[in-house]
């Protein structure tokens, strides 16, 4: 009978590892999702399934060479069985089969727990292949290669060479999908065994079709050249075997609204806006008008602006008319300016003096300290001796203290007549 011992453990290593990822971590900032961003397709079951199996035949490559670990390993393996099939090497290896994060493989771990058990402890002979035996026999989570769906059909084509080999089987290899055909670029039909619109047989055997692409506007063709064309691309007639482009503004195929033009392009045309001198237009430009907008006038083949302003269009005093592009605006003449509805004459202001901003005695101070640059300057030139120099010096300083005395006074007397 197969140990039973391994029945509680997965639970457990589930709900320690639980317990470790629900404590506190330390704080950090964490960067914003981008609002972009979406989250990433949950895998399909057999592929979870696929990766368990992959990751526990590594584990088993890990621990082939293991022991048990004691000092006497000949008695170990004589009283507890060999340790390469005993349940110590299979917990170790189950241990690490799934990531921390891969909350899919732990929850597969923990559904098919008894099967892994199983497996391990009594078919390892029989069926050697754990992915075969464990993901598409048991579990029913995939199919052989080459087919799909819940019964295992086979892909178009057979599932030997699903598609042909010149496409994917959607599903393929799962218990999913609905195993059509997602064909190469080239290659079409139900199961790709054929040569897909713009393309023809380059060579075909029993056992490969080789396709080529058509001349450029062919959907349909016998070979590569120009000639070559059975069927061509819309916006485009056959001729000759030629593929020639079909003028939609020449025909009713074309749709443009009413100011707009058609121009041809190869397959297909495009529709153009008229200039804004006409209204309805034949091609680009003013010399293509049906007929004049507003503010145009027809001088010759073409329509041209008027100049509402060689006329008096503007009755408002001081005002003059302004020209534009299909119309005229009204604007104050120079020196007035737009006021409550009417043009009136701008008020300049009356420029400022150098000193107009200081006060009375600021400007007393800036006196006295030019007289005192002066004076300084005189009494430089006065002690080298000149006659002339000295005789300025004293006159300067004479009519300085004057100035200062006079000025003096005049506040002395001031203050005591008003009391001060």
């Amino acid at each position: 009978m197969a140990p039973r011992s391994l029945r509680g453990l997965f639970p457990a290593l589930l709900g320690g590892l639980s317990l470790f990822l629900s404590l506190p971590g330390p704080s950090r900032p964490q960067p914003s999702p981008s609002p972009q961003a979406s989250p990433p397709p949950e895998p399909h079951p057999c592929q979870t399934c696929r990766g368990l199996v992959n990751s526990f035949n590594k584990g088993l490559e890990r621990t082939i060479r293991d022991n048990f670990g004691g000092g006497n390993t000949a008695w170990e393996e004589e009283k507890l069985s060999k340790y390469k099939d005993s349940e110590t090497r299979l917990v170790e290896v189950l241990e690490g089969v799934c990531s921390k994060s891969d909350f899919e493989c732990h929850r597969l771990l923990e559904l098919s727990e008894e099967l892994m058990e199983a497996w391990w402890f009594h078919k390892q002979q029989e069926a050697p292949d754990l992915f075969q035996w464990l993901c598409s026999d048991s579990l029913k989570l995939c199919c052989p290669s080459g087919t799909f769906g819940p019964s295992c059909l086979p892909c178009p084509g057979g599932a030997e060479k699903p598609c042909g080999g010149y496409g994917l089987c959607e599903g393929e290899g799962t218990r999913g999908g609905s195993g059509r055909c997602d064909c190469q670029a080239g290659y079409g039909g139900e199961a790709c065994g054929q040569c897909g619109l713009g393309y023809f047989e380059a060579a075909r055997n029993a056992s490969h079709l080789v396709c080529s692409a058509c001349f450029g506007p062919c959907a349909r063709c016998s070979g590569p050249e120009e000639s070559h064309c059975l069927q061509c691309r819309n916006g485009w007639a056959l001729h000759h075997l030629k593929c020639i482009d079909i003028d939609e503004c020449g025909t009713e195929r074309a749709s443009c609204g009413a100011d707009q033009f058609c121009v041809n392009t190869e397959g297909s045309y495009e529709c153009r806006d008229c200039a804004k001198a006409c209204l309805g237009c034949m091609g680009a430009g003013p010399g293509r008008c049906k007929k004049c907008s507003p503010g145009y006038q027809q001088v010759g083949s073409k329509c041209l602006d008027v100049d509402e302003c060689e006329t008096e269009v503007c009755p408002g005093a001081n005002e003059q008319c302004e020209n534009t592009e299909g119309s005229y605006r009204c604007v104050c003449a120079e020196g007035y300016q737009h006021m409550e509805g009417i043009c009136v004459k701008e008020q300049v202001p009356e420029s400022a003096g150098f000193f107009s901003e200081m006060t009375e005695d600021e400007l007393v101070v800036l006196q006295q300290m030019f007289f005192g640059v002066i004076i300084c300057a005189l009494a430089t030139l006065a002690a080298k001796g000149d006659l002339v120099f000295t005789a300025i010096f004293i006159g300067a300083v004479a009519a300085m203290t004057g100035y200062w005395l006079s000025e003096r006074s005049d506040r002395v007397l001031e203050g005591f007549i008003k009391g001060r």
